[in-house]
């Protein structure tokens, strides 16, 4: 008789298995789709693996049609800027949010919390107004202004500061450091693993953001990749699919590969970091 922690233990690798096949399925249609001639892509019986293969002819328009080398190139210089600031702005706010004590701390942290529940959906059309107001409309510099400062940021800091032990800033203070000069020799070099997980989140969410880029950018040389596989569909009148399917695979590719690159990081992070009070 199979003893029940094997039968529990098969259980939820069927589970897990049946829940990766779900996930992966449409990246699996997306490929297969970026192979197929048009008059496959519309077939009544479902293949995965094309008859006849068009993978060259899609791929050199999903390269050609619009600028795919400007597209991608813009969306990594947003990702970074972005990442970079909202690291540079948020480390020291919650280094005093966890560390230091002064009046109205725990009134500052509810600001804080309440951020994280206000959408940039909410807040888009004073965004535009100073946008337009400041010229800052169709240029790089409007996707990445909005978003330097990230509260799920210095939330998720303020988690993993709160477990350095108080002993190593008292020892650095004692050996004449500012607080500013603790924030940047002691706390950020431990805390990379929370940095690292706050990256993925932060990169999966700009490359993959449609709504602002759509309102602030009108022109193809400046658009993201979700934007620029929009007016990729406009080009191709939104009906030669493979096209538009291998478009997508390539600006899904940098975000898979980034990904698979920092997953290690990216679960250290949410472990040390996610549980702290």
């Amino acid at each position: 008789m199979m003893p029940a922690s094997y039968f529990l233990r098969g259980l939820r690798i069927a589970l897990l298995l049946a829940g990766a096949v779900f996930i992966m399925a449409p990246f699996v249609f997306m490929v297969s789709t970026s192979l197929k001639p048009q008059a496959e892509v519309f077939s009544s019986t479902l293949q995965l693996v094309p008859q006849q293969w068009f993978a060259i002819s899609n791929y050199t328009k999903a390269l050609t049609r619009i600028p795919m080398g400007q597209v991608l190139l813009n969306g990594i210089y947003v990702c970074l800027a972005i990442v970079v600031f909202q690291i540079l702005f948020a480390l020291p706010c919650a280094y005093a949010l966890a560390k230091l004590r002064f009046r109205g701390r725990e009134l500052v942290f509810g600001l804080v919390l309440l951020g994280l529940l206000i959408p940039i959906h909410a807040i888009s059309i004073p965004l535009y107004a100073a946008a337009r107001g400041t010229g800052l409309l169709n240029t790089l510099s409007v996707l990445i202004v909005p978003f330097v400062l990230s509260v799920f940021a210095i939330f998720l800091f303020r988690q993993f500061i709160k477990s350095i032990p108080d002993d190593l800033i008292a020892a650095a203070r004692c050996d004449g450091l500012s607080e500013f000069a603790i924030v940047w020799r002691i706390v950020l070099p431990n805390a990379w693993p929370a940095a690292s997980a706050f990256a993925v989140f932060s990169v999966v969410a700009h490359w993959n953001d449609l709504y602002w880029p759509l309102i602030a950018i009108t022109k193809t040389e400046l658009a993201t990749p979700p934007l620029g596989l929009l007016f990729f569909r406009a080009a191709e009148a939104g009906d030669d699919y493979g096209a538009l399917m291998a478009a997508a695979v390539v600006i899904t590719l940098p975000l898979v590969a980034f990904f698979l690159f920092a997953q290690r990081l990216f679960i250290e992070g949410m472990t040390m970091s996610g549980l702290k009070g």
